[in-house]
């Protein structure tokens, strides 16, 4: 924390990483000098924050001295990102929105709103319907020249001729939603969009973008199998700068706020949640979580009940990641299906470890949410040779997980690298998250114990 009385700006110079030093304030390491760094005039602010700054630019390096030159972030300090965050955070809301009465009909109804991809997973229309409203709000709110987003779906199934029914219904459920943006504090089109729109909007995603220097990234139904399932199902959303999330947004609409609910099974917490009271408070319906590049703060929202509108902050509140450090007390994720992971390899390391929880497996991004919230401590995935991890499945759960208090990176203890392109490259084995360095430190170690002896 900084405070001065005046209001000065100076040219810094400076490699492409937050600082996430310890070191008293008052005392800085002796660092090359590029970038920006502002101080603010009677007035206490972190640094990577601004909150007050002049139009005057003064140099005062050379006034500095040789023992006072601080590393700061090249990159535009938090502050910057604040109108994407909140934008991004409505959306998602309003797609957590959207996916819970698509998810409902589904449940209710048949499968014949289920379609099977080329890699036979399945894709529903949410995953249309979401990545047509997000494309939308992100186009409207900042131009859709300014916005690049990669995400997973294409149009190709909905132009077939075969596929009028199918794309009517898309259309239908993305107008659908539309209507509600004015209660997320969102400007909704003067009027229904045609097919065409609807297709548009979709289709201006594309993997080309993922080479960018700065890009969207979304996934609009992480874990599809769960959702269709009436299971746990996440949409994320993320924002790619030089290759490292600065933004990320979970939406985990069978999530709850409070853990105590997550021990009934989805069926039955959906009847009781039909039975009980719904307030601001509510704990049955889900939550958003969200976290900013370089803040050191990730948050939680619940999602909106009844007729409430959003309004921001919409009761959110902080979360941390688990304070225990000793694996045998810790509860680890993994995922559900066993086509892309290995289970084998991480209940051998478990107990290795001597965890004695049972593993929690869950579909999607819900497992980065686990850790975040501090509800399990570790996140282990090993793919079996030949699957690639994509970066939408990670995204915004690490940043969440990182600002949270958590640590992820690879089994080599590199950091994960989404500059390649539409697949994280160059990864070592898999991937860990933890609830803090001790603790990954030590399964890492363990990692390497068991590599060589494994069957994977």
């Amino acid at each position: 924390m900084f405070t001065t009385t005046t209001t000065i700006s100076f040219p810094t110079k400076l490699p492409h990483t937050l600082v996430h030093s310890k070191i008293p304030n008052n005392v800085f390491q002796k660092k090359q000098i590029l970038g920006n760094l502002s101080f603010c005039s009677q007035k206490i602010c972190q640094l990577g924050f601004i909150a007050q700054v002049s139009s005057s630019q003064t140099n005062i390096v050379s006034a500095m001295g040789e023992d006072c030159k601080l590393e700061v972030s090249s990159m535009n300090n938090s502050e910057g990102y604040s109108k994407e965050l909140e934008i991004a955070v409505r959306a998602v809301h309003m797609a957590c929105l959207l996916c819970q009465r698509v998810q409902e009909n589904l449940l209710s109804e048949s499968s014949q709103l289920v379609h099977s991809k080329d890699d036979n997973s399945p894709v529903t229309i949410a995953d249309w319907s979401v990545q047509a409203i997000v494309s939308w709000i992100l186009s409207e709110a900042f131009g859709s020249e300014n916005v690049c987003i990669v995400a997973e779906e294409d149009v190709e199934v909905l132009s077939t001729a075969g596929a009028v029914g199918l794309l009517d219904a898309v259309v239908r459920t993305v107008n659908e939603c539309l209507a509600y943006a004015p209660r997320f504090g969102l400007k909704g089109p003067s009027a229904d969009l045609n097919a065409k729109a609807v297709l548009e909007s979709i289709n201006r995603c594309s993997l080309a973008g993922a080479r960018g220097s700065k890009f969207w990234v979304l996934d609009p139904v992480d874990g599809t199998l769960g959702f269709v399932r009436g299971d746990q199902y996440a949409i994320a959303l993320a924002l790619i700068e030089d290759g490292e999330p600065v933004l990320g947004v979970l939406g985990c609409p069978n999530y709850p706020m409070k853990k105590e609910w997550l021990s009934y099974q989805n069926g039955y917490r959906r009847i009781l949640s039909r039975l009980t009271s719904r307030t601001s408070e509510s704990s049955d319906k889900g939550s958003v979580l969200y976290a900013m590049k370089g803040g050191g703060k990730a948050w939680m929202q619940p999602l909106l009940c009844g007729k409430n509108n959003f309004v921001w902050p919409n009761s959110a509140r902080e979360i941390r990641v688990s304070s225990i450090d000793n694996p045998a007390l810790a509860t680890f994720c993994e995922p559900v299906e066993k086509a892309n992971s290995s289970h084998s390899f991480t209940a051998g390391l478990a107990h290795s470890v001597g965890l004695r929880n049972q593993p929690l497996r869950v579909y999607s991004m819900v497992k980065y949410a686990a850790i975040a919230r501090g509800d399990a401590e570790i996140y282990m995935k090993f793919a079996r040779a030949g699957y690639k991890e994509k970066i939408w499945d990670h995204a915004a759960g690490v940043l969440i997980i990182e600002e949270a208090g958590g640590v992820v990176t690879d089994a080599g203890g590199s950091p994960l690298d989404f500059s390649k392109g539409e697949y994280l490259e160059g990864l070592d084995r898999g991937i860990i998250a933890c609830a803090g360095a001790n603790l990954h430190d030590k399964i890492i170690r363990a990692v390497d114990a068991s590599w060589n002896s494994s069957s994977l």
